[in-house]
């Protein structure tokens, strides 16, 4: 892709961003979704593969058809109590709406099904961009309605989505889609402590965003989309490797690594919320991840599978790794020690 386009699109990507997380209008918000949308749009088809133009399609038209549904819950709510604020969204119709066209543009459950395809057919760094800024936006949006959104269908979403995406990423080959199940699963985490306590949303957003951005960028660095070519990548860059299991085992949510910070936090005011029992399933459900991130993490390392798939091992590669990837990867594996620190921010 020409790089003046390319920066053209990246400045629209942080434009919409900007516009829709700054705005009290919901008509800015919504132009800032379009933005974004259109401004993607490039990026994920820019490869010309017909997987990736589907991609693209599949993604213009399932964005198109939440941002008509934010519209309409938006002029729903204004028809009913004259206001166009976005926090004073009162009306329980339009905050129905609200949840269902966010959930759709986040790819939450039952809105899920564009999003593995979507991503599979994005390159590695638009991957990125899909599951950390894009999802951006949204959650803003919930985090300044959440006092109107109906805490029983936004904790039935998040159980299932906890659910289909730990049960769907386990039979699953390639690394991207694994990637984007782990993400709907995640994103049941934000979900139900969402009513509750909306900060904490943002935290394991932020957290996520952080991990995920490491593991999108070293296996980018590592030039890996399937299991297979992970299993013998560890001859190329043995130290990265090492720094991508522990990253992994972080995204699982294992102590003592960042990752187990957000999910300790939601189970502790889920208890205190009375909602022992959902606190409970939820965390039965993320075990099914776990398995997939461990089987993840088994390829990653040198530990191989007795049937080794018949691939030439790579040669070692001495070029240092990107200043980015190393202070991203720290970052993933060491900071619930300063749980205390981020908690005062928050």
């Amino acid at each position: 892709m020409n790089p003046q386009a390319k920066l053209i699109f990246t400045i629209s990507l942080m434009l919409g961003t900007t516009i829709t997380i700054s705005s009290h209008h919901w008509v800015m918000a919504w132009a800032g979704l379009e933005i974004n949308t259109l401004a993607i749009l490039p990026l994920i088809s820019k490869s010309h593969h017909p997987r990736a133009i589907e991609a693209a399609t599949k993604y213009f038209l399932t964005q198109s058809a939440a941002s008509a549904l934010l519209l309409f819950s938006s002029m729903t709510n204004a028809w009913h109590t004259g206001q166009w604020d976005i926090t004073q969204m009162t009306h329980p119709v339009s905050s129905l709406i609200l949840t269902a066209a966010i959930a759709m543009k986040l790819g939450l459950v039952p809105f899920h099904f564009w999003y593995p395809e979507v991503l599979q057919g994005s390159p590695l760094t638009t991957g990125l961009l899909l599951s950390t800024i894009m999802k951006l936006p949204p959650i803003t949006l919930l985090f300044m309605t959440s006092p109107s959104l109906n805490p029983t269908l936004l904790t039935t979403m998040a159980i299932l989505s906890a659910a289909l995406g730990g049960w769907m990423g386990l039979n699953q080959t390639q690394i991207r889609k694994i990637l984007a199940f782990s993400s709907i699963s995640h994103l049941g985490w934000m979900a139900i402590i969402l009513v509750y306590n909306p900060k904490l949303t943002l935290l394991n957003f932020y957290m996520y965003a952080l991990m995920t951005a490491a593991v999108f960028l070293t296996l980018n660095s590592m030039k890996v989309l399937k299991l297979t070519t992970l299993m013998t990548a560890w001859t190329k860059t043995p130290s990265l490797n090492a720094m991508l299991l522990l990253t992994l085992l972080s995204l699982a949510g294992l102590p003592p690594l960042t990752g187990f910070l957000p999910k300790w936090l939601i189970i502790q005011e889920l208890t205190k919320q009375d909602m022992a029992p959902a606190a409970t399933i939820i965390s039965l459900l993320s075990l099914l991840s776990l398995f997939f991130y461990l089987r993840l993490a088994y390829c990653t390392t040198i530990t191989l599978p007795p049937h080794t798939t018949n691939h030439m091992k790579q040669w070692h590669i001495s070029k240092p790794t990107n200043m980015l990837i190393a202070i991203l990867t720290t970052m993933s594996i060491t900071l619930l020690p300063m749980a205390p620190m981020i908690l005062t921010i928050i």
